[in-house]
């Protein structure tokens, strides 16, 4: 079987070469790129060292040449010449033409413009996340620790082959925080911060696409330490070789994968963090970039104990540890995301009550609070009668109470299903780590 691989290898070979020669280098990079993953995946199953040897030394030239090739075209050089090959590349000049001479007029300009699209990508102010604010998730919370913060606080821990984590997918169910931990990360690291979506990156223009996801990472290295986090990145990197990919979609993760490979480029202080609901979507070859692949499965028991606290926070309520615990127990299987719907909803309990009550009771600071028609000082009123007194802004709501979340609690379901959590718990068997 594996044969099959070495002669698609070859195939996409004789095209790269045939258009490297034609000089039509933005044709020749992907034809390039393909035969390295054919190459890279016959030299798995190939057992015959001398074969192993001659294909890995074919393997580096071609790797060079179509790095080469990448440099050319992000220099804004020719995508097809007359003189190809080898010569094109040497004779590459040192510095771009200015506008209006030679060859590349409005080349600056436009990558101004593809940059200043990425720079709403960068996080200036920190999402004010901290780590003690994810509950749960320990080690995933600690890998990514190792890979943000250390290096940066104590780089002299990095020496010899001790390098930082390079590359964290995360995945896992929709709503069990995922992009919540990336905002933890955000704010706790002392790094300038990419966040990315596909469709910053996707362009309706003809090679922009690849030329976003190049800028994209060129930005990332000139601002280092730094971390580029795509959101669901599914959307970006699917299977190839499916019947509904388009051309423009392979070019993007040919791309992706030229840049997270980092050849010719001092990465190390580069950290691509990746988030996906659909882990088997994504391409193979990408999926084996990311040297961490983490499940973020939904919150046990303590966690969720946490969450219903981080989400109430300084919000008035009578709730007891005993109460908390009980939330968390009749919550099982519910998600993050669920939890701080469900918080939501009873932060709008009080309000409601304010807005149904017929008995207001005056407090000694004076401010008038909703009662019962039974309670030691209730006067018989409503939140309309009070406002045309001109008391509107002396009424508060009553604090949170236990009913409320019963009655919220009676109404709502949880999100993900068990046939969810089995797809992923298999994909975390086959390739991933528990988060």
């Amino acid at each position: 079987m594996y044969s099959n691989f070495k002669e698609q290898a070859i195939e996409y070979v004789k095209q790269a070469v045939q258009e490297d020669n034609a000089g039509n280098y933005a044709k020749a990079f992907p034809l390039y790129m393909n035969a390295l993953e054919y190459f890279k995946t016959h030299l798995k199953y190939e057992k015959n060292p001398k074969i192993k040897e001659a294909i890995t030394q074919k393997f580096t030239e071609y790797l060079r040449r179509a790095e080469e090739i990448r440099a050319v075209l992000d220099d804004g050089g020719p995508s097809s010449a007359s003189n190809g090959g080898d010569a094109a590349v040497a004779s590459r000049p040192k510095t771009k033409p200015k506008n209006g001479e030679g060859g590349g007029d409005g080349e600056d300009a436009e990558q101004s413009k593809l940059r200043a699209g990425l720079n709403s990508a960068i996080v200036r102010e920190k999402p004010n996340i901290k780590w003690s604010d994810v509950a749960g998730l320990e080690s995933a919370k600690q890998a990514l620790q190792e890979a943000v913060i250390l290096p940066v606080k104590f780089p002299q821990f990095f020496t010899g082959k001790r390098r930082p984590w390079r590359a964290f997918l995360l995945y896992g169910p929709p709503g069990t925080g995922k992009s919540y931990l990336a905002k933890a990360v955000a704010t706790e690291a002392e790094s300038t911060f990419f966040s990315v979506s596909s469709s910053d990156l996707v362009s309706k223009w003809m090679g922009e696409s690849e030329k976003l996801v190049s800028n994209l990472f060129q930005m990332a290295r000139e601002s280092a330490p730094s971390i580029i986090f795509i959101d669901e990145i599914d959307s970006l990197s699917g299977q190839r070789g499916e019947g509904n990919e388009s051309e423009a979609s392979r070019r993007i993760k040919t791309e992706i994968l030229v840049q997270m490979q980092g050849v010719g480029h001092n990465d190390e202080k580069v950290l691509v963090l990746a988030a996906t609901n659909t882990p088997y979507a994504l391409d193979q070859a990408i999926r084996r970039r990311f040297d961490k692949r983490i499940y973020i499965p939904l919150p046990d028991l303590k966690a969720r104990q946490h969450i219903f606290k981080v989400h109430l926070g300084d919000t008035p309520h009578n709730l007891t540890e005993i109460d908390f615990e009980s939330l968390a127990r009749r919550t099982e299987g519910f998600s993050g995301s669920d939890i701080a719907v469900c918080v939501k909803d009873v932060l709008f309990e009080p309000v409601r009550k304010t807005q149904d009550a017929m008995h207001f009771v005056k407090t000694p600071n004076g401010m008038w609070v909703p009662c019962g028609p039974k309670q030691q000082g209730a006067v018989q009123i409503t939140i309309q009668e009070l406002e045309a007194q001109g008391l509107a802004s002396q009424i508060l709501p009553p604090p949170i109470s236990r009913t409320d979340f019963d009655k919220v609690l009676a109404r709502q379901k949880p999100t993900v299903s068990k046939t969810d959590l089995e797809v992923h718990e298999k994909f975390t068997r086959e390739f991933g780590e528990e988060g």
